[in-house]
Formats: C-alpha cells, structure tokens, sequence
C-alpha cells in the first residue's frame, strides 16, 4: 500500500442548495474511509488528503451515499499530477484573472478529437486540451458562456474549478507555485 498526498474535487455538492455536505462531514467520511492529514478548502467539496489512491474515488463514493445520502463522484488527482495541471496551463494571460480561468477536471482521458470537432472556440471564449482536463479561459464569465453546452456534449463526467482554486489546492496538496 503506497500513501500518497491526493486532491479530492466533489462534483456538484452546495451548489444551489443542493446537495448539502458540512465540510466537517466530509472530513469525518475521509478519515473513517482511511485518509490523514485531511483538509477541505472552500464548501464546494475540495479536500486534499493522505491516502492510498488506488479504488479511493469509488470507495468514497460508496461512502458519502452510505452515509449522507448522496451520489457524487470524487475526481481524484496525484500531488504530481496537480503540479502539471499547473504547470501546463495553456492560458498564462488568464492567470491574473483567474475567475475567468478554470479547469474542467474529467473522469476520462480528453478525446481530443471529439473536443476539436466540437470546437476549442467559441465566441471570445476557448478551450484548452490537457491530458485528463480542459482549460477553460471566459472572456467574461462561465455563467454566460457557450463553454458549458460544449462539455455537456462530451458525455464524459467532470467537475470544472477556477483558477483560485486549482493554485490553492496544489499549495494545499505541496505541488503548488
């Protein structure tokens, strides 16, 4: 059993009202499932955690409808693999701005193919292609944008996070700038 520092990105809970998780349920849930050095970063269902990574996102899963009730999926990334989120950002010019910068984490490899045909812009806004994430830059906002029907298409689950976020986790998880 290798331990390793993970970042854990909740899909959909608190938003709107719904699907409500206390942060200090989520932290009990990751410690009574295994995971140390737990802590959560806003209430949007953010943790970074010390666990054993392999079959951790199914297993929380399990747990949090076990527990609380709800069907969520946990999008978990390495320490390492944050780093290159990081790293990789197509949109350095975006940085500055960073709530018209975000990253859709998803839970499949990209089908570049799929993401091209679809198109990587769309009015002022475009898409960037990592390996299992897209770089979202809005012109405006994410709310108004075209993006968001673009990534419904792909029929793949994501869960998408601003650039505040995706920094601050990776200072969190220690691969951070």
């Amino acid at each position: 059993m290798t331990m390793q520092r993970c970042v854990l990105l909740l899909q959909g809970i608190n938003v709107g009202g719904r699907n409500r998780v206390a942060m200090a349920d989520l932290r009990a849930l990751l410690q009574a499932e295994g995971c140390t050095e737990v802590a959560t970063y806003l209430q949007s269902g953010n943790a970074v955690v010390t666990a054993e990574p392999v079959g951790l996102a199914v297993k929380l899963e399990q747990a949090l409808h076990e527990r609380v009730g709800i069907r969520s999926r946990f999008f978990l990334r390495s320490a390492e693999a944050l780093a290159m989120v990081v790293a990789s950002n197509p949109f350095p010019m975006r940085v500055a701005e960073p709530k018209k910068l975000h990253v859709a984490f998803l839970a499949d490899p990209v089908d570049v193919p799929a993401v091209t045909r679809l198109g990587l812009r769309h009015g002022d806004d475009e898409i960037g292609i990592g390996s299992h994430e897209l770089y979202l830059s809005y012109e405006v906002n994410s709310r108004d944008s075209p993006l968001a029907g673009v990534l419904r298409q792909l029929r793949t689950p994501f869960t998408a996070r601003n650039w505040t976020t995706v920094t601050k986790l990776a200072t969190l998880v220690g691969s951070g700038p």
